[in-house]
Order: C-alpha cells, then sequence, then structure tokens
C-alpha cells in the first residue's frame, strides 16, 4: 500500500456498542473506587473528637489523628470542638473583641435586673465559660445547647443573688456568688445529661438601676466613711493598747520582782536575828560587845565630825579640832 491508498478512518477505533460497554464500565469503576477511597478516610483536628454514626446510630469516638470509617453514608463522622472555650454572656454583648473591646450600646434589663435579698435592685453582668466533656451527649441527649446554658445560668445567678443583700453582691461576696453559681449550673446540666463542663463563673459588673444611682452612690460614699473612721480607730487602738499592755506587764513584772526581793531579804534578816539570838543565849556580854563594836564600825565611817564627852562636863567646848584639815 502506498501513501496515497493510506485512509486514516482504517487506523481509528471503530465505535460500537460493545466498545462503548467496555470502556465506560472501567470509567464507572474508576469512580466508584475514587469515591469509595474518598470517603473511607476522615482527619479530626487536635481540638476535636470524631463522633462516629452508623445509619444514624452512635458507635465510637475518636482521637485527633487520620481514620478510616465505612464508605459512603453508611457511616458519618461528627467532630464537636471539645477544647475549645465557649462562652456566653448576659446583661451585655460584645460587638468586637479585641484591644479595645466595643459593647453593644443596648440595655439587656430583661436578664441583668435582678431583686436581691434585702429588696433591692441590682443590674448584674456575668459570663459563662464551657467547653464540651462528653460530645456524644452534647450531640444528642439535648436539642438546643445553647438554649439550655443561658436559661440554667440565668435561674441559678437569679437565686444566688437573690439569697444575697445588694451590699454583698457588690462587694464582699463576688467570689461566693461566682463560685456557688458555678456549682449549681453544673448540677443542673448533669441532672440533663447534656455532656458539658462548666469552666467558670464570673460576675463582670454589678450596679444599682439608673433611677437610684445616685442614692445608691450616697450610701456606698457613707459606708466607704464609715469603714475610714473604724480603720482609723483600730489603727488607735493598735498602738495605744499595745503599749499599755506592756507598760503594765512590765509594773507587774517590777512589782513581782520587788516582793521576791524584800521577801528574802526579810527572810535573811530573819535567819540573821535568830542565828544572832541563839549566840546571844550562850554568851550574852560577848555578843552584845560584838553587836555594840559592828554598830561603831558601821556608823562612825559616815559621821563626818566626832565629839568625845564627859559625862560629868556641864557645857561643851571643842577641845580638837578633829576631822578638819
Amino acid at each position: 500500500m502506498n501513501k496515497s491508498e493510506w485512509d486514516p478512518k482504517e487506523l481509528a477505533p471503530q465505535i460500537t456498542p460493545q466498545n462503548v460497554f467496555k470502556y465506560g464500565g472501567w470509567i464507572i469503576l474508576g469512580v466508584i473506587l475514587i469515591v469509595l477511597l474518598a470517603t473511607s478516610f476522615y482527619m479530626v483536628d487536635t481540638d476535636e473528637r470524631g463522633v462516629v454514626l452508623r445509619f444514624g446510630k452512635f458507635v465510637r469516638t475518636t482521637n485527633p489523628g487520620l481514620h478510616t470509617k465505612l464508605p459512603f453514608r453508611f457511616e458519618v463522622v461528627k467532630t464537636p470542638k471539645v477544647e475549645r472555650i465557649f462562652k456566653e454572656e448576659f446583661g451585655f454583648h460584645t460587638l468586637r473583641p479585641g484591644i479595645e473591646t466595643i459593647y453593644s450600646s443596648q440595655r439587656l434589663t430583661k436578664e441583668s435586673l435582678m431583686l436581691c435579698g434585702d429588696l433591692n435592685v441590682a443590674e448584674v453582668e456575668w459570663i459563662v465559660q464551657y467547653k464540651i466533656r462528653e460530645p456524644e451527649k452534647f450531640l444528642f441527649r439535648i436539642r438546643n445547647p445553647r438554649k439550655i446554658i443561658r436559661d440554667a445560668s440565668e435561674g441559678v445567678m437569679r437565686e444566688v443573688v437573690g439569697d444575697s443583700s445588694v451590699d454583698e453582691v457588690l462587694t464582699i461576696r463576688r467570689v461566693e456568688v461566682n463560685i456557688e453559681s458555678q456549682g449549681k449550673m453544673q448540677k443542673i446540666l448533669d441532672a440533663y445529661d447534656t455532656g458539658i463542663e462548666i469552666v467558670t463563673v464570673k460576675l463582670q459588673d454589678v450596679n444599682p438601676p439608673e433611677k437610684v444611682k445616685p442614692a445608691f452612690n450616697e450610701v456606698n460614699a457613707a459606708q466607704q466613711d464609715r469603714e475610714r473612721y473604724v480603720n482609723k480607730a483600730l489603727e488607735e487602738y493598735n498602738k495605744v493598747i499595745p503599749k499599755a499592755s506592756g507598760e503594765a506587764k512590765q509594773m507587774i513584772k517590777q512589782a513581782e520582782a520587788y516582793a521576791v526581793n524584800r521577801v528574802n531579804v526579810a527572810k535573811g534578816d530573819a535567819r540573821r536575828f535568830i542565828s544572832i539570838w541563839e549566840e546571844y543565849k550562850d554568851a550574852k556580854q560577848v555578843t552584845r560587845r560584838r553587836l555594840y563594836l559592828e554598830t561603831l564600825a558601821d556608823a562612825l565611817p559616815k559621821v563626818e565630825k566626832i565629839y568625845i564627852i564627859d559625862e560629868e562636863v556641864k557645857s561643851l567646848l571643842p577641845l580638837l579640832q578633829l576631822g578638819e584639815e
């Protein structure tokens, strides 16, 4: 066959029903294999847990990493964020968080106004932080987790604030309110089997309503003045009382020491007198002379001038200049 006689149609594959069925089957098989492989693997991120459903029924949970499952829709995987901390705000709304957080100017008094135990009204703002502890319960035991958390938190906060006075909520019981509210919220969520863990409940701001705020500020100022005066009085008390107590103890110690010394001296004098009396009974003349001489020995060194007087002399005349230079 020469070149002029060559026909490309003779070398081209003939399109017949048999060829279409043959090649189309391979193409369909390849597509099925690709879809099979693509739907048999799934990835779970580090902050997630895989919850596997087989025909809509929960079968297992998987940790972060690459896993396999039944292809197509035989098994479906949900990946809730179990390590992320979620937050709910009450009484206020954050428009844009950041270095300079922007809050909404809308007043959410419906959820923030609360009646305290002393029948005063306060505007309470707080936040609730939570995370998913058991993802299968979180997904399948409750219908609307966010609504349950908000309803439980608002009910518990009203109960705790209602057991306290407005002054306590504003000042000394803020930490107790946080701890008590967190514990009661967790009990409610556990009773509902929600699989949610409350991380923290924290009061953000507590204020009186706008209409009574001036009067409330005056009361606070008066209470602060009272506390200042009380602290000043306690300061003076701590200065004066310890000093007086120390001086009193010092005087008592000195008196006790003086008493002991006087008793000991008296006992010594008594023993000395008794010993002299015993000697005096045995030798009266000798003891009397010895006592006389000892008395003179003690007294004469203290005398500035010495006079020698004769018993028969009726007028005193200086005979000697004793003691003078």
